[in-house]
């Protein structure tokens, strides 16, 4: 194996402890092509989908991409931006508030990147980028506020691929979920309550979760136990009855069961119910995507009205909200420990590494700057 070229090294540098963010990923145009080559590297992962891999190389390459790129990509064109995918404009502005919140709390020496686990920025260029800025320390804090194997540990075997290549490793830690985090629950119920503010809440909330096979479940994933800890905690912070909130999951793909209800069916029955208004909240994703945007805030809006509910309202997730960058920087404070210091010495550090550099002189080491 050919490692990479590691960064030049001075004695006398202070190292630094990084934050690398990791979201999912997205398309980088809403073109077929450009959404063929994200799905391709997505739908090729062995814990997206986890059946025998001859077979599904043939499904894959025979049929899906070369069916489903065209009609991805119209659903990405209606939601996209200015600035590109939603998805990534968010996780870069979370990044951005971040580093400026953290930069005025820790004053030891403290990075922050972001990345996409398919698609670009890649994992790989943001660790590069850490490693280059003397991060020896870098905790990897997954977007996913719900633990699954298919995001959270499929982002983790990325890391592990990305430093097998590496001669001089850094430290990693890795933040598992933040399903039940305080903040994170206080963030959302503040963040509906605000949208509830003007004309009250609606007949139902449905808190609508990405799917995922039914299998996973009854092989040991966490998920869906984790989404409904957080669906069962949000209803607690709003004080609602039972009848007043359901969980849902959306975004089934292929003809297996996936863990049900689905967030089309449950909305198709509230309708036909006499359910006049509807309110569907995300709690599973930090930032409005295609899964949120598009999948529940036109298509099933479209299918709840056409049932002859009255009114469907999405409820925005987190974004760029304050309370949620609150949480997101005490998520990584907390995993951090010992990498970062409020208290830090700027001064004494400097010393300390001007007299080790100095003693790796005199034995012979190249002289600092």
């Amino acid at each position: 194996m050919k490692y990479l070229s590691e960064p030049a090294y001075r004695h006398g540098t202070q190292s630094a402890a990084g934050i690398l963010l990791v979201n999912l990923g997205t398309p980088d145009a809403p073109t077929p092509a450009a959404v063929r080559r994200y799905l391709k590297e997505f739908l090729s992962d062995p814990r997206v989908v986890e059946i025998p891999r001859a077979l599904w190389w043939l499904v894959l390459n025979g049929i899906i991409l070369n069916v489903r790129p065209g009609t991805s990509a119209r659903k990405y064109a209606a939601v996209w931006t200015p600035e590109g995918s939603p998805l990534r404009a968010h996780t870069e502005r979370q990044a951005r508030l971040l580093r400026g919140f953290l930069g005025e709390r820790i004053r030891s020496p403290l990075r922050i990147e972001w990345a996409m686990r398919y698609g670009t920025p890649s994992l790989a260029d943001a660790i590069a980028r850490l490693k280059a800025a003397g991060c020896d320390r870098i905790l990897v804090l997954p977007l996913y506020p719900q633990y699954a194997a298919s995001t959270t540990a499929s982002a983790f075997d990325e890391i592990a691929r990305c430093l097998s290549r590496m001669r001089n490793l850094p430290a990693i830690r890795m933040a598992r979920s933040f399903h039940d985090h305080p903040g994170y629950i206080a963030a959302l119920a503040a963040s509906i309550r605000r949208q509830w503010s003007a004309d009250g809440p609606p007949d139902m909330l449905l808190m609508s979760f990405h799917g995922l096979p039914r299998y996973t479940l009854d092989r040991g994933d966490p998920y869906h136990c984790e989404c409904h800890k957080t669906a069962r905690l949000l209803a607690e912070a709003l004080h609602l009855p039972d009848d007043r909130w359901q969980v849902s999951f959306q975004s089934r793909f292929g003809r297996s069961e996936w863990l049900k209800p689905y967030t089309i069916e449950v909305l198709g029955d509230l309708a036909r119910g006499g359910t006049r208004r509807v309110d569907v909240a995300c709690p599973g994703f930090v930032s409005d995507c295609l899964e949120t945007l598009e999948e529940i805030g036109i298509e099933a809006k479209s299918r709840f009205l056409a049932a002859g509910g009255k009114q469907f309202n999405l409820i925005a997730c987190l974004n760029e909200d304050e309370a949620w960058i609150n949480a997101l920087a005490d998520i990584a404070r907390s995993n951090l420990g010992d990498w970062a210091s409020e208290t830090w010495d700027s001064a004494a550090a400097q010393a300390r590494a001007d007299q080790s550099a100095e003693r790796a002189h005199k034995r012979g080491a190249p002289a600092p700057g």
